[in-house]
């Protein structure tokens, strides 16, 4: 072989023959040292022994016994399960009041008081003088949702009642309706969908004793109806039935708050229960115009409580209110107290007629708001996020002055010089 092509097949042969030592123009094949076969060995080894201990901790873990769940563990399950389909209850219950009525016969006024204090208590155990603090000195949020009860309400309530053409009676019950203040059940739903339950409850308390003075009025401007409201009697039913259940409830959780911990899990179940009550006494002792009521008024009143909701939304995130606060007010605004406007129809409106709007209201009313609340507990809230903002800091005073002269094109400096 000539020595160029020798040359030219040396890289290959080098490939082919590694490792080779060149010795004496020729090559020979080296066989590999025993030290290197032992450094090569060792990770190897390492490796096999870290499967083979995986493998035996993995069959270990399968062999051994799996743990049971402890009762309160159980029971926590079951009582988000229970409370998931808070909306399936409210129908459960309505369904019973109008099928059979007389199921309710054993929940007089006196144990349907008690009910709405219980649920009250179930709220009232959740919150610490804190949060009434906090949400005392921002009261915009309570101004906001007070305008949404008392002004957006009854004017949706009236355009429904003349956009379904219904009958001046239930137009007037429609009406009333819109003019009443929320209801106790909105703090349960609030508490459910991961809202302020302390701004509910302060919302509620505000406009019931709003309703004192703002339902007869709205009724007088807008019906030409003088609606009596008995002032005194409104103040004491607040008392005993909100304020009182809800400092019980604040004053326990402040000075035996190991207890409340223990049966803090026990408040859902309760607010469910006692809602669930209330709503099927309220559909019972109305059954009759219920199920004779048509469709149309059937759609203005499920119409009054979802677009009240939403608009109860929109409108507060739209002018600067954060996630938390909107909720609040979506839910108090969708949940009227309709068993208390079915009451002043009874009393101050001569038609009878003008009783079913309320009657039909409170099926809505219930439905509307937990399924709001179940909703919204799925989607969860950016902590970060304010409690609300100032409306002032997002959209600040027109200033017509400030205004011309940015128009003319003038610079800020040039303006102050």
């Amino acid at each position: 072989m000539k020595v160029g092509t020798f040359v030219t097949f040396l890289p290959v042969l080098s490939v082919a023959f590694t490792p080779v030592h060149f010795k004496s123009n020729a090559f020979q094949i080296v066989k590999p040292s025993t030290k290197v076969l032992k450094l090569n060995a060792a990770p190897l080894l390492s490796v096999a022994s870290s499967v083979t201990s995986l493998k035996a901790n993995t069959e270990a873990v399968q062999d051994a016994p799996k743990k049971k769940p402890t009762f309160f563990e159980i029971y926590t399950k079951t009582m988000n399960f229970a409370t998931n389909l808070f909306p399936l209850w409210t129908v459960l219950f309505t369904v019973i009041g109008l099928k059979s009525p007389s199921s309710f016969d054993w929940l007089t006024t006196e144990y349907f008081t008690a009910a709405l204090a219980i649920l009250m208590l179930s709220m009232g155990i959740t919150l610490t003088p804190e949060d009434f603090t906090r949400v005392l000195s921002r009261p915009n949020s309570v101004l906001m949702q007070f305008s949404l009860c008392y002004g957006m309400a009854p004017i949706l309530a009236y355009t429904l009642g003349k956009v379904f053409k219904l009958s001046p009676a239930m137009l007037a019950g429609m009406v009333l309706v819109g003019s009443i203040n929320g209801g106790q059940a909105s703090n349960l739903c609030t508490y459910i969908a991961k809202g302020n339950v302390a701004l509910s409850v302060i919302m509620t308390t505000a406009t019931t004793l709003g309703a004192i003075f703002m339902t007869p009025l709205i009724c007088k401007s807008v019906l030409g109806t003088v609606v009596p409201i008995d002032a005194l009697g409104i103040a004491k039913s607040t008392l005993e039935v909100v304020l009182v259940p809800i400092a019980l409830g604040m004053t326990t959780n402040k000075f035996f708050p190991k207890f409340v911990e223990a049966i803090l899990p026990l408040a859902p179940l309760v607010g469910v229960i006692s809602t669930c009550l209330l709503v099927g006494s309220s559909v019972a002792q109305v059954a009759e115009p219920i199920i004779s009521a048509g469709l149309p008024l059937q759609f203005a009143a499920l119409l009054l409580h979802l677009l009240g909701g939403l608009i109860g939304y929109i409108l507060p995130r739209c002018t600067g209110f954060g996630e938390v606060a909107s909720r609040t007010m979506a839910i108090e605004t969708s949940m009227k107290s309709s068993a208390f406007g079915f009451l002043l129809a009874k009393l101050h409106f001569g038609d009878y007629a003008a009783r079913v709007p309320s009657a039909v209201s409170v099926v809505y009313m219930a439905l509307t708001g937990s399924i709001l609340a179940v909703i919204w507990r799925y989607i969860p809230v950016k902590r970060n996020e304010k409690f609300d903002r100032d409306i002032v800091n997002k959209y600040p005073p027109f200033k017509f002055k400030t205004f011309w002269n940015k128009l003319l094109g003038r610079a800020e400096k040039e303006i102050k010089n």
